[in-house]
């Protein structure tokens, strides 16, 4: 017997209802890996310590490994997340950038 997730579906619509579904639950996921982001720019000391090309390749390496061993091809895993990773940076240097703004003002 095949479960849900190996299950032929009968249409197309069925298929993108499924798929709107998974969207949403990542969208979900993503708000809270969002949220994490956010409190760990308080930790950081230079805009490199944002960039972190270490954590970077080490997360994408994970990712890899996490992704062939629940059968979703690495590359596509990786490329997902060097997106969702380099929004993130964005987002957290500008966060930094406003957060040493106001300590810098502060002094001054």
């Amino acid at each position: 017997m095949k479960s849900q997730n190996e299950a032929l579906h009968c249409s197309l619509n069925e298929v993108r209802m499924n798929i709107d579904k998974i969207d949403a639950e990542l969208i979900g996921l993503i708000a809270k890996r969002s949220k994490f982001v956010s409190q760990d720019v308080r930790f950081k000391q230079s805009a490199q310590d944002v960039v972190a090309p270490d954590r970077v390749s080490s997360v994408i390496s994970k990712v890899r490994t996490l992704a062939e061993e629940s059968g979703l091809n690495p590359v596509v895993a990786e490329k997902v997340y060097r997106a969702m990773i380099n929004a993130f940076i964005n987002e957290e240097l500008a966060e930094f950038d406003s957060l040493y703004k106001e300590i810098k003002q502060s002094y001054y």
